[in-house]
């Protein structure tokens, strides 16, 4: 899953950053708004954490931007403004969770899982499809209840996929969601990363659960009849 750090202080913003890509997530960054609304408005993301008082362009007038295009991105507003008719606001031009400073990074976490999650499933930590099954919170992934060892590209691309279920997913949104904005889109990581995951679970299944369609991309299937 693909986050973006919107924070003007930056050493919370790196913070933040660097405990949320131990945790499994592809993380980018940016301390103002005016550059926070060229990310937004240029690359698909999955959860935005947005500060609202940022130099430049105000973190409210960024939600309201993004939710003229966007309703599906998450955005979960970060802010030392604590009164009632902030939260109210934030929630009311399409913030999808609202969290005050100063706060604690566990709950953050928490937060994030909750919401990127929540669109599939509102209670369970763990993605399931067959015998596969993907712990989002320990980043753990298994077959046939045997714990399967994952990388951390691999593990991304999983959980994507579980999120996924029932359609396709293009090599191209699996880089736009999976990768971070410095990986270049034509330089064959993903298939390398896609046929290793592939040949884990096979050697676990006895067959390959990701089927490619060819034109249309990759998807999970329970089994093979």
């Amino acid at each position: 899953m693909r986050l973006l750090i919107v924070e003007d202080e930056k050493k919370l913003c790196d913070t933040i950053a660097k405990t949320l890509y131990q945790a499994g997530y592809e993380v980018d960054t940016c301390y103002d708004g005016d550059e926070a609304l060229d990310y937004i408005l240029a690359e698909n993301y999955d959860l935005i954490v947005l500060d609202l008082n940022l130099p430049g362009t105000d973190g409210m007038d960024i939600l309201k931007e993004l939710r003229k295009e966007n309703e599906e991105t998450k955005v979960l507003i970060l802010s030392a403004r604590s009164q009632i008719v902030d939260k109210v606001e934030g929630l009311d031009a399409g913030a999808n969770d609202y969290m005050e400073k100063p706060f604690h990074l566990q709950e953050l976490e928490a937060r994030i899982r909750s919401l990127t999650r929540r669109k599939f499933i509102q209670k369970d930590i763990c993605l399931h499809c067959g015998e596969i099954k993907f712990d989002t919170k320990k980043r753990e992934a298994y077959a046939k209840e045997t714990l399967v060892s994952l990388t951390r590209k691999e593990n991304g691309i999983l959980e994507y996929l579980l999120l996924n279920q029932g359609r396709p997913v293009s090599q191209e949104e699996l880089i736009e969601h999976v990768w971070d904005a410095s990986v270049d889109s034509f330089s064959g990581s993903i298939r390398v990363h896609m046929s290793s995951l592939r040949k884990k679970f096979k050697v676990v299944l006895g067959y390959d659960p990701i089927v490619n369609k060819i034109g249309e991309g990759y998807k999970l299937v329970e089994a093979v009849s």
